[in-house]
């Protein structure tokens, strides 16, 4: 039969090895660390589930088949248990072991594959790749190391585009459960009747178009972390809910009454005040609490600029490698403009911004004209002698707050209340302006009275 069988598989091409017993076989296994083993139940100095359990330990990896001709329930079960990929009765059709082995090793294929991308997102998402040396991002840094090695739900603050999944993942990445699958799921993008199957999922038939049961992210997340990015734009009934998944730890799908234990690491992101929504009846104040376990603030990139000259020059090597472009930089005149400008999309905007300098670049370096209209405003400074340092010292963060103020309202009046005009009098866009707006508490940031051209 072992003859068969190795003639069998090299003719479907696979290199294949014989022993004849367990001692022989495992001291072969290891060896070699082939992706497959067959192994016959009975064998002359034991048993087939000693080879199992040898190259389970020895090659977690590695898929095993056990065959015999002494059938019983009893010894199935003990094989699955101790990780066999199947048991196969003799005597059996070649063909059968043809698919057999495909689909084992197929397995085989796709853990590999896994433990791959594991490593790449490691690479990927790890502390590697929040860039920043400001003291904002260190603190950050710090944080994520702390929070990484308990279990506690963590809440992510912080604008959008600022980063809040790559700190996610990056806590993921830092944490016991590294090794575990990390899900994202946006709660924002559901539709609300969608939202309860998405996460618990569903057996067949609970409702049109569930034509075959899946589970849910809870259940996809086993033994890793969910990231439930916008939380607050998750709808009041599913609240509830979510909240009795997070206390008892057991998901129900949706059409079905069995509960199914979910062990998953809690991390929950938004862009808005979930403390104010629970104040004002908007968010359930129990959940709030639940999530809150742990909270961190991402810096938005205004409150970091010094960090701008490093993410700049990580996108210019990301995306001129990426466009086969050789640059060596940016010019004095153009990151002068970066420093300058708010970017109030953020370290995402920053990151448009370049690629876009990037793919219009002709010369060797980005310079000013390579970058947006907005941007290149932002290359007007005031002038150095307009204001003296006082012997005590100042707040800077307010007197620049009450220089803003002060110029935005006369632009406003100078334009007779028009913001287009006051945005162009500043050298601003008009998005730019209603930002700075809303960010001062001045009139006019929420929308109201907008005079944008349609």
């Amino acid at each position: 039969m072992r003859e068969i069988l190795q003639t069998l598989l090299e003719r479907e091409g696979h290199t294949v090895a014989t022993a004849a017993d367990v001692k022989s076989g495992l001291e072969t296994a290891k060896a070699l660390q082939p992706d497959l083993v067959f192994t016959d139940l009975k064998l002359p100095d034991g048993s087939g589930m000693e080879v199992l359990t040898g190259v389970r330990e020895a090659l977690p990896e590695t898929q095993v088949i056990i065959m015999t001709a002494f059938a019983t329930t009893e010894n199935a079960v003990s094989a699955m248990r101790l990780g066999a990929y199947d048991y196969q009765i003799k005597p059996f059709k070649m063909d059968e072991i043809r698919v057999l082995t495909q689909k084992a090793l197929e397995k085989r294929e796709l853990i590999r594959e896994n433990r791959e991308l594991i490593g790449q997102l490691q690479g990927r998402y790890g502390f590697t790749n929040i860039v920043g040396r400001s003291p904002r991002m260190t603190e950050l840094v710090a944080m994520i190391e702390k929070v990484a090695k308990s279990r506690a739900n963590v809440l992510i603050e912080g604008e959008s585009g600022t980063g809040k999944e790559l700190v996610a993942r990056a806590i993921h990445d830092a944490s016991p459960r590294a090794g575990g699958p990390f899900v994202a799921v946006n709660c924002g993008a559901i539709p609300e009747t969608l939202i309860e199957a998405e996460l618990f999922g569903h057996v067949a038939g609970a409702f049109t178009g569930a034509t075959k049961a899946r589970a849910g992210l809870f259940e996809t997340a086993h033994g890793g972390t969910l990231l439930l990015d916008e939380i607050g734009e998750l709808p009041q009934p599913m609240q509830v809910k979510l909240l009795r998944v997070i206390q008892e730890r057991l998901v129900r799908r949706v059409g079905e009454e069995k509960e199914r234990e979910v062990d998953v690491r809690i991390v929950a992101a938004t862009n808005r005040d979930l403390q104010q929504m629970a104040q004002q009846g908007k968010f359930r104040e129990d959940l709030f609490y639940r999530l809150n376990v742990v909270r961190i603030r991402v810096p938005p990139l205004r409150e970091r600029s010094d960090d701008v000259p490093l993410l700049a020059r990580t996108f210019l090597a990301k995306f001129a490698s990426e466009l086969g472009k050789t640059l060596d930089g940016f010019t004095e005149s153009a990151m002068n403009a970066l420093k300058s400008f708010p970017f109030p999309g953020n370290v995402r905007e920053l990151e448009n911004v370049v690629e876009r300098a990037v793919a219009l670049a002709g010369g060797q370096s980005i310079d000013l004209a390579d970058l947006p209209d907005e941007v290149r405003k932002a290359a007007s400074t005031v002038p150095s002698s307009a204001m003296t340092l006082p012997e005590q010292g100042m707040n800077l963060e307010a007197t620049l707050d009450a220089l803003e103020r002060s110029l935005i309202q006369q632009a406003l009046e100078k334009s007779g209340g028009v913001k287009t005009r006051a945005a162009e009098l500043l050298g601003l866009t008009f998005r730019s302006l209603r930002y700075r707006l809303k960010k001062l508490g001045m009139q006019g940031g929420e929308g109201e009275g907008d005079d944008e051209e349609a």
